[in-house]
């Protein structure tokens, strides 16, 4: 039943997602996020996406960093059960996602790490969670940076020049 609704709920933030003129990794984040939201076992209706902000997308020669906030809103359908005009609940859960993504320089762009936490939002932002946040965030940057390969023996042997 699960695999049903979501190809639809996807699509859905695919298009707002496009309509919002976000990049293609950017779109894909917020699927994945919404995807990894919905999968949890504590989740028992549908959320659309309400906003996305802090978006801070950036590429360097081991490849992208995407990062953002996902602001989700709960709707009148059932995760099990989910209909094609899914009206969203005012004055309920409104949770917000961090999402931080790092893709290789592909042409299908695979995701080399990923970190992501969910919760109410006032939650995100209580400082030890904010730091945590932080710091696994700037992890997820470094991944396919240099110090993800082995050092040979000799690999640096002549990276020195002598003094002029």
């Amino acid at each position: 039943p699960v695999s049903l609704w979501l190809p639809l709920a996807l699509g859905v933030a695919a298009v707002a997602a496009e309509a919002a003129g976000q990049s293609p990794l950017q779109r894909r984040v917020v699927r994945d996020v919404l995807e990894y939201f919905h999968g949890r076992s504590n989740v028992h209706f549908l959320f659309k996406e309400r906003e996305v902000d802090g978006v801070t997308e950036r590429e360097d020669p081991s490849g992208t960093f995407v990062q953002l906030r996902l602001g989700l809103a709960q709707t009148t359908c059932r995760k099990r059960a989910p209909q094609r005009h899914c009206r969203v609940l005012e004055n309920r859960r409104k949770p917000t996602c961090l999402a931080c993504y790092k893709f290789d320089t592909s042409d299908v762009p695979k995701v080399l790490d990923k970190y992501h936490n969910c919760g109410p939002s006032h939650h995100l932002a209580v400082k030890e969670i904010r730091q945590r946040d932080e710091a696994e965030c700037r992890a997820v940057e470094e991944a396919g940076k240099g110090g993800d390969t082995p050092y040979l023996p000799g690999m640096f042997a002549f990276s020195r020049g002598l003094p002029a």
